[in-house]
């Protein structure tokens, strides 16, 4: 196969920079590029390095662990900031966050303690959070039967911008801001959507209020439980 110009050749290497999450090897790039030589591949990554060193581009070239990789300039690390404060990496209906905040409070927690406090049943909600990865299965409960109990994930502490299950807010720290939701639904137009709503739902609606800083986002998504399907207890 015929050797690909410079400019094509700067042009190849660049795309496949671009389109790599991970530190692309030398090898790997002469590879990628058929007809291409190390020399030359050498050559183009010190080309793009210097266009990117010596003008105001929002990338940067890096050698790193072993490859090249590109990333952000740390000069407009501020607008990526803020741009991740108002972007939603995920959403959740009300039913999933009632759910998952249930979990969080009370892990290990069985299907049916969660539908004693949610009074419904909660087989789908269930089913969702842990093909998401924000719940696992952490064991039987020691009962007849002996049901899945379940438990939050390092995925949860992720989406949430928690460091630990202790960074979740306390319970005694936000019981006013509980009794103050009840006295505003005793004199105004009942909101039984909200009324069915744990006060540990209200405390991870705090804890992903501090996920948003951290470009992370859960937020309830529609009024209703949405539709639930089975999935099996044992």
């Amino acid at each position: 196969m015929d050797q690909p110009s410079g400019d094509h050749l700067k042009g190849a290497v660049e795309a496949l920079l671009f389109v790599s999450d991970k530190p692309v090897s030398l090898e790997q790039l002469r590879l990628a590029v058929a007809g291409s030589l190390p020399d030359d591949i050498k050559a183009v990554l010190a080309q793009l390095k210097g266009d990117y060193d010596n003008s105001p581009r929002g990338m940067s070239l890096v050698e790193i662990a072993g490859g090249w990789q590109l990333l952000s300039s740390p000069a407009f690390a501020e607008y990526i900031r803020e741009f991740y404060k108002t972007r939603h990496k995920e959403k959740l209906s009300r039913a999933g966050l009632e759910v998952l905040a249930i979990i969080a409070y009370k892990q290990p927690v069985s299907r049916t303690d969660v539908e004693v406090v949610r009074g419904v049943n909660s087989d789908g909600t269930v089913a969702h959070l842990l093909n998401k990865g924000l719940i696992k299965i952490a064991g039987r409960k020691e009962v007849p039967g002996r049901p899945y109990v379940y438990g939050t994930t390092a995925q949860f502490l992720d989406f949430f911008g928690l460091r630990s299950l202790e960074d979740l807010p306390r319970l005694e720290e936000f019981a006013s801001l509980v009794e103050g939701k009840a006295s505003v639904q005793e004199v105004g137009t009942p909101a039984p959507e909200e009324a069915m709503l744990p006060p540990e739902t209200e405390l991870l609606g705090e804890a992903s209020g501090q996920a948003r800083l951290m470009g992370t986002d859960i937020t309830p998504e529609g009024g209703g439980n949405g539709p639930e399907t089975t999935s099996p207890e044992n």
